[in-house]
């Protein structure tokens, strides 16, 4: 019998972790992206206006992140992410000047809410029931229907938190979601929630090593090569054209659509997807700021979450439906100001580029997310891979590296039959 061939459709970080998954184990990997580059939304480019290189948003991993480091250690890159020792937060709030400090401890018993200096501010033990609350099982619920909405625990941890996770107010959110995200953090304990970024840039951390692992294994990559037909006509996809090129597909070959909802629907009959989104905006600004904090969390003002870089410092605004249309130069002024007050600055506002994502992830509601497909399709040779596909977790890099590997997997047995 033949070795059968994987074809994967989409470069993103899905599509990537599928194909080195299935590569690392000796399967034939041809990959398609439409685009010139591979990474999808987690991607780094030298900026033309700051001439620096940046990433199009600050992807923040958890050290609980299995999938991650895994995919990491796999592609040769297992020190790529930096963080601290232990879980540490930094906040502060521009309207009042007032910071503080999260730190859980490091193992599962939360003795971290028993200490004032380690919880936020205004917060007592009894406040976090609302976690527990969290955990039960409450499918197709709301946040806002199981805990209260309000309060400084709220305001100063858990919305922050959800909203960065879920990409979506986190009242309107999915119980089932927002559990998942805690479930696998916080209840573990701190050595579960260390804040790891990729350094020096996302594509040195996940991207670049992919494709030179690929390389290393024989996989043939295809750059602007977009899928144009996919004949799904039988019990098995039979043939596929992606850049122009048809490729008629055999008894022992498998295909992976690691593409976008809005894609993979026209190609798969019948495919229910996510059909809500939510836009984040990401803020870069040229300006070496020594001695500012890895990652600070904002209260109170349009900036939500400020990471510090060499040479630059980012800002991310998730669930930014709101403002994805506001004029670019106010818009930059106004978080500047944030900025400017979260690091005790005085500088005028440096050369500055705003990045949109305006369908950054599926809307984190229960009814969007009762409409995330399984991998598996009707048809046996072809499966669904991508953070809106029914993962458990809301659209997070955590969630698009376990689709990847769970295409790779039916595939991988499809391939062996």
């Amino acid at each position: 019998m033949s070795q059968g061939k994987a074809y994967v459709i989409g470069a993103g970080l899905s599509g990537l972790s599928a194909s080195v998954a299935l590569a690392g184990r000796g399967i034939p990997v041809e990959l398609f992206e439409a685009a010139a580059f591979a990474g999808g939304r987690c991607r780094s480019y030298v900026d033309p206006v700051l001439e620096e290189m940046i990433d199009n948003g600050n992807h923040l991993v958890l050290s609980g992140n299995h999938a991650v480091r895994d995919y990491l250690k796999l592609i040769g890159a297992p020190n790529a992410l930096k963080g601290p020792d232990h879980a540490e937060f930094d906040f502060v709030d521009v309207k009042s000047g007032k910071r503080w400090k999260v730190a859980p401890n490091d193992g599962p018993v939360p003795f971290w809410v028993f200490a004032e200096g380690r919880r936020p501010p205004g917060t007592k033990p009894l406040d976090f029931a609302a976690l527990l609350a969290l955990l039960r099982d409450h499918r197709d619920k709301r946040v806002g229907d199981v805990i209260d909405c309000k309060g400084q625990l709220w305001d100063l941890l858990l919305r922050p938190l959800l909203l960065a996770a879920l990409n979506t107010e986190p009242e309107k959110s999915s119980t089932d979601l927002a559990s998942a995200i805690i479930r696998e953090t916080l209840s573990k304990g701190g050595q579960a929630c260390r804040p790891c970024i990729a350094t020096p840039t996302l594509g040195n951390a996940f991207i670049k090593p992919a494709l030179q692992f690929l390389k290393q294994k024989g996989a043939n990559i295809h750059f602007g090569a977009r899928l144009q037909d996919l004949d799904v006509g039988g019990s098995r996809a039979a043939m596929l054209d992606a850049g122009g090129e048809r490729h008629a597909l055999g008894p022992n070959d498998a295909v992976i659509l690691a593409v976008p909802p809005w894609i993979a629907s026209t190609f798969v009959p019948g495919l229910v997807v996510p059909d809500e989104f939510c836009a984040i905006v990401n803020l870069h600004y040229l300006i070496k700021v020594p001695g500012a904090p890895p990652m600070l969390g904002v209260i109170g003002g349009k900036a939500e979450w400020i990471f510090a870089f060499d040479n630059r410092i980012s800002v991310t605004i998730s669930g930014a439906n709101e403002i994805v249309d506001e004029d670019r130069e106010a818009l930059a002024a106004g978080v500047w100001r944030d900025v400017a007050c979260a690091l005790n600055l005085t500088t005028p506002m440096p050369a500055w580029q705003i990045v949109k994502e305006r369908r950054a992830t599926f809307a984190a509601t229960p009814e969007q997310n009762a409409k995330r497909p399984m991998a598996a399709t009707q048809w046996s040779n072809l499966f669904l891979a991508g953070d809106w596909t029914d993962t458990g977790l809301p659209a997070t890099i955590e969630g698009s590296i376990r689709s990847g590997n769970k295409a790779a997997a039916l595939a991988l047995a499809a391939l062996s039959r």
